[in-house]
């Protein structure tokens, strides 16, 4: 895992030539470099990424950025994550074929990926913006999140290779500073680069101070620290989804740690209620109504597909350390109930994780463009008052909330509340 010795930054203008004796990239797009045309899209927060098309095809090309390209040069990032996000990719290939971006490239020393460009797919986060539906999306998310979590944890690994798998990872520390302090801790207090909407003082000021829930937003913290149960995706969120009307694929997992197993199932549920939330800024009557149901029914869906798939593969994967069949199936007893506890669990954690990731995303520093993209504040700052206040009961009662019907239920009855 290098540092930047070697390393240049591409632009539009470099890459054909840096990157065109690389016979992975050019027997997929074309033999002819100089006919290939580059153009940067890369509108995230931390890293540079480009489109190559060519005669034959077309490519994504994603380099990291020794810095946080959201904040500046006065935020350093180490080059390596790069490297965390080729190894976390491979694994998410393995443990559920297809649902990520097929890898053609990887060079640690300019700490960039060549990889499959998804066409026509759009960001999950902009189709739910604009009022699109996508068949298929919530089962292949919830099948996502089971596999990724069963198949990456002590429940189905060797334990000598997830010991050093989790021993390896635990060397993207950087990226999991970067979760610690804006996910966790900024929001709650006035950190500097926190941001939020005029308007939504009052409800940010009870949250500040609400003793309990940020002793509990701690709590969770500690779970995210010390529970190293499965490789996370880290950062997984719409904006991380590619879709088309009815395939979904999985980007950019460069937050990859070993972690607690519902850690990417509460993440992703936020940004979906925070799409729900959303929605009166996007479109009235009828509409409103019909697009909100569809999102909780997402929300349904994702869940029941998870527990579903969860107890498959406990029944037909359950190899590795825990639980093992000696001590229940093989002396002619259930596992029924263990299987239970432990989906319990992640459920808890889950919810948790969903109520704070809903507030990291109004408060700390990277916000989400389902709110953003409402320029009328008139209209955003109540359904942001919503989103914070829903967040604020998941993370004191979350574990209280019993399945998925619950938690809708919930957020249709905060979607009526006035908070300002």
């Amino acid at each position: 895992m290098s540092g930047t010795k070697g390393y240049q930054p591409l632009t539009s203008a470099t890459l054909s030539t840096r990157l065109g004796s690389i016979a992975a990239l050019v027997e997929r797009i074309g033999h002819n470099p100089s006919d290939w045309k580059v153009w940067e899209v890369g509108d995230g927060n931390l890293n540079l990424v480009f489109i190559v098309e060519g005669q034959t095809g077309a490519a994504v090309v994603k380099q990291a950025l020794p810095y946080v390209r959201l904040v500046g040069e006065s935020w350093p990032l180490p080059l390596k994550r790069a490297f965390f996000e080729h190894a976390a990719l491979v694994r998410q290939e393995r443990r559920d074929p297809g649902l990520v971006p097929e890898i053609w490239h990887f060079d640690e020393e300019q700490a960039l990926i060549v990889m499959e460009f998804l066409t026509p797919h759009v960001i999950l986060r902009r189709k739910l913006i604009d009022g699109e539906r996508v068949d298929g999306m919530a089962r292949a998310l919830g099948l996502f999140c089971a596999r990724t979590a069963f198949r990456g944890s002590d429940l189905a690994m060797d334990t000598a290779e997830k010991k050093a798998d989790a021993a390896m990872f635990a060397g993207n520390v950087e990226l999991m500073s970067i979760t610690e302090g804006l996910v966790f801790t900024d929001p709650y207090f006035d950190a500097e680069m926190n941001r939020h909407t005029d308007g939504l003082d009052p409800v940010v000021a009870k949250l500040r101070g609400d003793v309990a829930m940020k002793a509990a937003v701690q709590g969770a913290l500690m779970s995210f620290t010390a529970n190293a149960e499965t490789l996370c995706h880290g950062d997984l969120h719409t904006g991380s989804v590619m879709c088309t009307e009815t395939e979904t694929r999985v980007i950019d997992p460069e937050f990859g740690f070993y972690g607690p197993m519902g850690f990417d199932l509460g993440m992703l549920v936020a940004n979906f209620l925070m799409a729900y939330f959303s929605q009166p800024g996007h479109r009235s009557g009828n509409e409103l109504t019909a697009h909100q149901n569809w999102i909780l029914r997402v929300i349904e869906e994702l869940f029941f597909t998870f527990h579903t798939e969860f107890a498959r593969l406990w029944n037909e994967e359950r190899n590795g350390i825990l639980f093992p069949r000696s001590l229940f199936e093989d002396q002619g007893q259930s596992s029924d109930a263990a299987l239970e506890t432990v989906r319990t669990r992640i459920w808890d954690d889950a919810m948790r994780f969903c109520g704070i990731e809903m507030h990291r995303r109004v408060l700390s520093l990277a916000h989400n463009a389902d709110f953003e993209f409402i320029t009328d504040l008139a209209v955003r700052v109540p359904l942001e008052a919503r989103n914070l206040m829903m967040g604020r009961e998941l993370v004191l009662t979350g574990p209280d909330i019993r399945g998925p019907r619950a938690l809708t239920d919930l957020a249709r009855r905060f979607n009526e509340e006035d908070f300002l």
